[in-house]
């Protein structure tokens, strides 16, 4: 039976970086993958971005009310090639519903589904995706990286320009004003005043 991971860690823990690896590995065996990200993530629009340089355009970008399920359906009837691997990046973006269906390309298509992504944004709050991901995934892996001060980071923080900022939408993606920096425990709470949230 194939499988639903996710790979889930803090901003630059190198999960779009895994991405590309995994889908490079998948085709030098000769075996077909398609990439899928959520059409929230606009950095690259239709590419997965690592910020180590590299960058791919992906088969399938899905819009909120859209079945990741019928995108990967389409995707995968453009080709006579089975596909080995759905590969998702961006995955706290997803609706629970999408991720439920998912569950459902692992499970009654037998394609193994890697989606990575992170768990909480800039305030500590859960995605819901990455909510449902921790609920259903066969296999949870998290991809560690570390903080400024060298211990592991936990959390996301959100900057604007130089100074930390603990208010506003959950959602905004990298721009000229909005940076994000991974923080342990420790700094988090340092930067935030004690606050969680």
């Amino acid at each position: 039976m194939a499988k639903l991971y996710f790979r889930y860690g803090a901003m630059n823990s190198g999960k779009s970086t895994g991405l590309l690896q995994a889908a490079f590995n998948y085709e030098e065996r000769g075996q077909r993958v398609l990439l899928a990200k959520p059409a929230t993530d606009t950095k690259g629009e239709r590419e997965v971005v690592s910020r180590l340089g590299m960058t791919r355009e992906v088969d399938v970008v899905v819009g909120p009310d859209e079945s990741v399920l019928e995108a990967f359906e389409d995707a995968a009837a453009r080709e006579d090639a089975a596909v080995a691997c759905l590969l998702v990046d961006e995955a706290q973006f997803l609706q629970p519903s999408q991720v439920d269906e998912l569950l459902r390309i692992a499970v009654e298509r037998g394609v193994p589904v890697l989606a990575y992504g992170i768990r909480t944004d800039f305030l500590t709050h859960a995605f819901p995706g990455s909510v449902r991901l921790l609920e259903l995934a066969h296999s949870l892996e998290e991809l560690k990286t570390i903080c400024r001060c060298g211990r592991k980071a936990l959390f996301n923080g959100r900057k604007v320009g130089e100074r930390f900022v603990f208010d506003g939408d959950q959602v905004a993606i990298d721009g000229e004003a909005v940076t994000y920096e991974s923080l342990c425990a420790t700094c988090y709470l340092e930067e935030s005043g004690g606050r969680l949230g």
